[in-house]
C-alpha cells in the first residue's frame, strides 16, 4: 500500500466544481463548509429540487461570488450536457439521490430514473466532456457518495469493508448498488478518474425530518409519538455530517483514482438506545424532568427487508489520508439537538413545504 506522504503528494486540484444535490442534507453542508474554504474555485449546484432539497439551506451563500445554483434534474442530458459545455467542470462531487427506504418501497422507479439513470447520465457527460480536449490540463476527478447500504445486512458481528460483496436488500439500496457499478465500470472501460465512497448514515444540521434522528427531536419537541420499528434492536453506525464533508474533501483531493473508501463515525448504537438518548438529550435542553419523553416512544410494524446491522471499518481511510471521525456521537447529538432548538423556522417551513413552491419559481428560470 502507498504510504502516506507519497499520497498527499499526488493530488486533485480542482478548478470548477459541478455538485449534484446540493440542495438536501449532506449537500448543503459541503457546500457551506467548502464555497467559503477555497474561494478561488468554482462551484455548481445542480439541485431538482425535490420534497428534500430546500434552497433555505444555502441563503448563506448567495452571494458568494464562486457559488452558481441551477434548478434541474442530473437525468436530463441536454441540460448536465450544456452545464459541462458552459462551466468547463474539471469535478464532480455527486451526491443527488432519493434516500428513503419507505419511499423507496413504495415508489422504486423513481429509484431508479434518479440514481441509477441520474449517474449514467452525469458519467457519460463528464466522459464526453473530458475525452481529448486541448484547453483542459487532464486533471480530472469524478467523485461518486453512496452508502453502506449497499453491503445488505450484518449479523451481531463483523464490519463492511471495501471488499464486501454487494447484497443490496431495497429498491433504495438496488438502485444505488447499481451505480456504482457503473461508476467502476466507467473507470475500467473508459479510464474516467473516479473515486467512490460508501458511508454510514449521517446525522446533523439541515436534514430533513423524515429520517430518524430529525423525526426523534421534532416530535420530541411537539410531545408527539416517536415511531419505532419493531423492538429498536436493529444497529446503525452513526457519522456526523460534517466530518463526513470534511472526509469527502480530503478523499477529492488525495484520494487514489479508481479506488472505493469507506467513511465510518464509529458509533454504532440500537436504534432504540439512539431514541431513549436523544428524548433525553431534548428534555435537558428544554429543562424537562429528567426522562420526560421516554413515555413518547411508540413500537411500530417493521418495514419490509428491514437490514439488521450496518457497521463500517475504515481502516483504508484512515491508513492512507490519516482520516478519523471527531465527533462524539453525545455531544454531536446534544448539538443536533440544539441546532433544531434554534431553527424551529427551519422546521416549520420543512413541514408546511411551501417553501418549496417559493424557491421554485425563483429558479425555474434561471
Amino acid at each position: 500500500m502507498p504510504n502516506q506522504s507519497s499520497l498527499l503528494s499526488e493530488r486533485h486540484s480542482p478548478r470548477a466544481v459541478l455538485v449534484t444535490g446540493g440542495a438536501g442534507f449532506i449537500g448543503s453542508n459541503f457546500l457551506l463548509r467548502m464555497v467559503p474554504r477555497y474561494p478561488d474555485v468554482s462551484f455548481v449546484n445542480l439541485d431538482a429540487l425535490t420534497y428534500a432539497g430546500n434552497p433555505m439551506n444555502l441563503e448563506a451563500l448567495e452571494s458568494a461570488p464562486n457559488y452558481t445554483f441551477v434548478h434541474g434534474d442530473i437525468a436530463d442530458a441536454a441540460l448536465v450536457q450544456s452545464l459541462f459545455a458552459t462551466h468547463r467542470f474539471t469535478t464532480v462531487v455527486h451526491f443527488a439521490a432519493e434516500s428513503h427506504v419507505d419511499r423507496s418501497i413504495m415508489a422504486p422507479l423513481s429509484f431508479v430514473h434518479t440514481n441509477t439513470v441520474g449517474t449514467v447520465v452525469l458519467l457519460e457527460a463528464a466522459r464526453q466532456a473530458w475525452r481529448g480536449d486541448a484547453s483542459y490540463t487532464g486533471d480530472y476527478r469524478f467523485f461518486h457518495v453512496s452508502t453502506d447500504e449497499v453491503f445488505g445486512s450484518l449479523g451481531d458481528d463483523g464490519l463492511f469493508d471495501e471488499t464486501t460483496p454487494y447484497d443490496p436488500r431495497s429498491p433504495y439500496s438496488a438502485s444505488k448498488a447499481a451505480s456504482d457499478h457503473f461508476v467502476r465500470a466507467y473507470y475500467h472501460t473508459y479510464g474516467l478518474p473516479m473515486v467512490l465512497s460508501n458511508c454510514s448514515n449521517n446525522y446533523g444540521p439541515y436534514q430533513f425530518p423524515e429520517k430518524l434522528i430529525p423525526l426523534v427531536i421534532q416530535n420530541a419537541i411537539n410531545g408527539e409519538p416517536v415511531p419505532v420499528y419493531g423492538e429498536g434492536t436493529n444497529v446503525r453506525d452513526w457519522l456526523h455530517v460534517h466530518d463526513h464533508c470534511d472526509a469527502i474533501d480530503q478523499l477529492l483531493r488525495y484520494g487514489q483514482t479508481g479506488e472505493t473508501y469507506l467513511i465510518s463515525g464509529a458509533a454504532e448504537r440500537r436504534n432504540i438506545d439512539l431514541v431513549r438518548l436523544l428524548l433525553d438529550l431534548v428534555d435537558d435542553a428544554l429543562g424537562r424532568p429528567a426522562r420526560t419523553s421516554q413515555a413518547l416512544i411508540t413500537f411500530v410494524k417493521d418495514r419490509p427487508g428491514h437490514d439488521f446491522r450496518y457497521a463500517i471499518d475504515a481502516t483504508k481511510l484512515r491508513d492512507e489520508l490519516g482520516w478519523t471521525p471527531t465527533y462524539d456521537l453525545t455531544e454531536g447529538l446534544r448539538a443536533t439537538v440544539r441546532w433544531y432548538l434554534d431553527h424551529s423556522d427551519w422546521l416549520a417551513a420543512v413541514r408546511d413545504a411551501s417553501y418549496l413552491e417559493y424557491y421554485k419559481q425563483q429558479y425555474v428560470h434561471r
